[in-house]
């Protein structure tokens, strides 16, 4: 099938892991595709929280290709895992930045020329980590739950557009981002209990959030509007449980 025959799409963070996974994805499905990342393997370097590089991202590929489609900002950082008092600031205007700011310029630049030719498809990359604590650092869960109220906000704001726009949000998926995660359980032989706190006790791949991507970008989503598509093993079905210590003990 091709699912996306004759539409032009961008995706930022395209380099690796999920955003390159997408990339291929979609060409796959018949779309004309520029990749957008910092790092080396994409068609075009853009940092995604820079408004004037997305607003130039924007407008060269819809001059270049005669449309715009399907904006994916997929692009983010992490941050690690220090806790609230580890952090500065600044720490969390970069992550900020980069992870709820980069969406929004995705939303602002990519919407009017998708409205132009009236519909198309915007996609966000939320987190799990964005619906409670627990599953990231601090300052990365509250830039997630920003994207997720942002595509509420943003579907509403472009009422009757034709555009759509949707999050989606991963469980733990093998990226550069979880690599060292990853590294760390496969070298003390703890390779099996990795995504083991969801029901399906794995984690997932790129290529999994990939055709949610695609789901959201194509016309099998065409009702599918200002929500937040969960794929995570069913790790968001449940509360994790947290050990406290008993203040009446120390």
């Amino acid at each position: 099938m091709h699912r996306l025959e004759g539409k032009v799409a961008i995706v930022t963070g395209a380099a690796s892991g999920i955003g390159k996974a997408t990339v291929e994805l979609f060409r796959g499905e018949g779309a004309i595709v520029v990749g957008a990342d910092l790092g080396d393997g994409a068609d075009v370097r853009c940092d995604a929280g820079n408004e004037d590089e997305v607003k130039r991202l924007v407008e060269r590929a819809a001059d270049r290709h005669g449309r715009l489609d399907i904006f994916f900002a997929n692009a983010g950082i992490s941050g690690g895992f220090a806790t609230i008092a580890e952090q500065s600031a600044a720490d969390w205007a970069e992550i900020l930045r980069v992870n709820l700011i980069g969406p929004f310029l995705a939303i602002k630049y990519a919407a009017p020329l998708i409205a132009k030719i009236g519909g198309g498809s915007i996609i966000c990359t939320a987190s799990v980590a964005g619906l409670r604590s627990g599953a990231g650092g601090a300052a990365y869960s509250a830039s997630k739950a920003g994207v997720i109220n942002l595509v509420q906000t943003a579907a509403q704001q472009l009422s009757g557009s034709g555009v759509r726009v949707n999050a989606i949000c991963p469980g733990l998926i093998e990226t550069g981002m979880t690599r060292p995660l990853y590294d760390a359980a496969r070298a003390s032989g703890h390779e099996d209990r990795i995504g083991e706190l969801n029901p399906l006790k794995r984690g997932g791949e790129p290529e999994e959030i990939a055709r949610a991507a695609l789901f959201l970008a194509s016309e099998e989503s065409s009702y599918v509007n200002g929500t937040a598509l969960v794929v995570d093993g069913g790790l968001a079905s449940s509360h994790p449980t947290t050990r406290r210590f008993d203040l009446r003990m120390l």
